[in-house]
């Protein structure tokens, strides 16, 4: 990684070794820094108080090693990221105001997406994480994650059910709930459609009727002009001399018939006047059967009026139109068929209800049996641990228990008891530690002395970090109030760990400085206006003088020497 404008770190550039690398250095000097940064690479908070005075932003960059077909490696090519044999380039930068950018393999990405990448490259173990772990509700899930598919496998058969069972239960309770509201709607809507189909309305209805009505209005001035028409086109038989239309038609078209044949032009107008007399007598006798036809009926013109006043009622309470009025009718039919069918509908969800309550019972033994059988396997991994780390008579013990409810309406059938259940079953999980013979398991708060409870802790959290399928783990002082005999063991089993993956730790203690493969040191100079910190890579002499101060508070003591060399040959030795 190279830090940039961080905290008190200036500029430096940190170079993890692929085995076990501690990071050390004196209280204040930044250690924290290189932790910060690494969880600014993997998606962490910007904090723009971490931007160093002064600076307009503060940029991390880092290089991490991938495998071509890891999910890590996958995602990131989604996103449009590079890689360079094997390598991906990941940048994040914290402006002054608080803006943050984010960089994958030369492409701009969402912050998130780092924090998506993380979860497949580096597991990170510190003393938030330890205190997280005193919660039942995080052991529970800690535990679920050692047992792996043990547990994974019925966990999503659960909780895909509880899912299932939660939105039937609330689809119930509105129906019950509301059985008011609908059955009043219900009748709203009957009663809406009785009206209608009392009605009895055919589309286009209303448009015909008002037609009609507008003709029956008006039939006394319609039949007067349709005779006055008609005379005018054919004469009006009680007038012999009156002279028509039709008929100076017809003696026009007489005249020039008689000279058609001597010119073209007066032919083609001929023919127009024939075709003219024809419509002429068409229309002639349209207008004789329209007012032949007329009907002046009052009684007919008030059947229509009281009709139109039907259909108006309805268009004014369901639509605009009559169509509308029908396409409402067609909408709340099926409304009012499914308001109909909610008592159905309630017997169907009820025994949808009790089927999935039994279901969920059997899941949750089968998660209790599964989280027994990880519990025994973990309490031994983690008791291990405790021997290796100067802790050989404590134990660590699982309980899973649940808690009984009175009503088995508010719980499931677990083993022939109504209990309480969650999203994750029905098992309450908590770690229990004896630490020596004779003494009652408690749990870890309050079993284990300050010394003790980081040495647990530890050892839980070693035995977590087996399960992660990452390369990369980083432990931030997990080693806390730790000393002595133990710290020299802890370091050994750091080493051990690192034989596997990269491990890197963030510690105070010279014991399991000593282990490491590489030691970085984080220092600080002061020139009187800057303060910048510089990470070292300690080797020889240099790292030598180091742990002697870390030892001693004293870098040139020859006691504190010879005891840092002795730690060094111990750790080459007996790892």
């Amino acid at each position: 990684m190279r830090i940039r404008s961080l905290g008190v770190i200036d500029d430096a550039v940190v170079e993890l070794s692929p085995g076990f690398t501690a990071v050390t250095g004196e209280t204040g000097a930044g250690k924290t820094m290189v932790v910060t940064s690494l969880g600014l690479l993997l998606g962490g908070r910007a904090d723009p108080a971490l931007v160093r005075i002064g600076a307009k932003s503060a940029v991390v960059e880092g290089r991490l090693g991938i495998g071509p077909r890891t999910p890590a490696a996958v995602r990131a090519e989604e996103a449009g990221a590079e890689l360079d044999d094997g390598v991906l380039l990941i940048s994040r930068t914290v402006s002054a105001e608080g803006r943050s950018r984010a960089h994958l393999g030369g492409r701009s990405v969402p912050v998130g997406l780092l924090g998506e990448l993380a979860d497949d490259l580096v597991a990170v173990h510190g003393q938030t994480d330890q205190q997280g772990l005193l919660r039942p509700a995080r052991q529970r899930q800690s535990l679920d994650r050692y047992a792996g598919d043990a547990v994974a496998v019925p966990l999503a058969k659960y909780a895909a059910a509880h899912r299932r069972l939660r939105a039937v239960a609330t689809e119930l309770a509105e129906l019950t709930t509301r059985a008011r509201e609908r059955s009043q709607e219900a009748d709203l809507l009957r009663f809406g459609l009785d009206e209608i189909a009392a009605a009895e309305p055919v589309p286009g209805e209303d448009a015909e009727l008002a037609a009609e009505a507008e003709r029956l209005g008006h039939a006394e001035a319609l039949a007067s002009a349709a005779t006055a028409a008609h005379a005018a086109l054919a004469g009006n038989p009680e007038d012999p001399e009156g002279v028509d239309a039709t008929t100076l038609v017809a003696g026009a078209h007489r005249v020039l018939e008689g000279v058609r044949g001597h010119d073209q032009e007066l032919a083609t107008l001929a023919e127009r006047l024939g075709e003219i007399g024809i419509l002429m007598a068409d229309v002639a006798g349209e207008l004789a059967s329209y007012a032949d036809g007329l009907d002046a009926d009052p009684l007919r013109l008030a059947a229509v009026e009281e009709r139109r006043a039907a259909l108006t009622h309805l268009t004014r309470k369901y639509g605009r139109d009559i169509a509308a009025v029908l396409a409402w009718a067609e909408e709340s039919s099926a409304r009012l068929a499914e308001l109909d069918g909610d008592d159905d509908r309630i017997g169907e969800l009820t025994g949808e209800r009790d089927a999935l309550r039994a279901e969920l019972g059997e899941l949750a033994q089968a998660l209790t049996d599964a989280r027994t059988a990880s519990a025994e396997r973990f309490a031994a991994a983690v008791t291990a641990e405790l021997a290796e780390l100067a802790m050989p008579h404590a134990r660590v013990s699982v309980e899973i228990r649940q808690t009984e409810v009175a009503e088995e309406a508010d719980g499931i059938e677990v083993g022939g008891r109504a209990v309480a259940y969650g999203p994750a079953g029905a098992d309450e999980v908590e770690l229990l530690l004896a630490p020596h013979p004779g003494a009652p398991p408690r749990p870890i708060a309050k079993g284990a002395s300050g010394g003790e409870l980081s040495r647990v802790m530890l050892a839980v959290e070693v035995v977590f970090a087996g399960t992660d399928p990452v390369p990369t783990y980083l432990f931030d002082e997990v080693d806390a109030g730790v000393g002595g005999k133990a710290a020299v063991e802890v370091g050994r089993r750091l080493a051990r760990l690192a034989k596997s993956a990269q491990v890197v730790v963030v510690t105070h203690l010279p014991q399991v400085a000593a282990f490491a493969d590489r030691q970085l040191l984080v220092e600080k100079t002061n020139d009187g206006s800057v303060t910048s910190s510089g990470v070292t890579v300690l080797e020889g002499e240099e790292r030598v003088r180091e742990l002697s101060r870390m030892l001693a508070g004293q870098e040139d003591s020859e006691t504190a020497r010879a005891h840092a060399e002795e730690l060094l040959e111990t750790a080459r030795t007996g790892r």
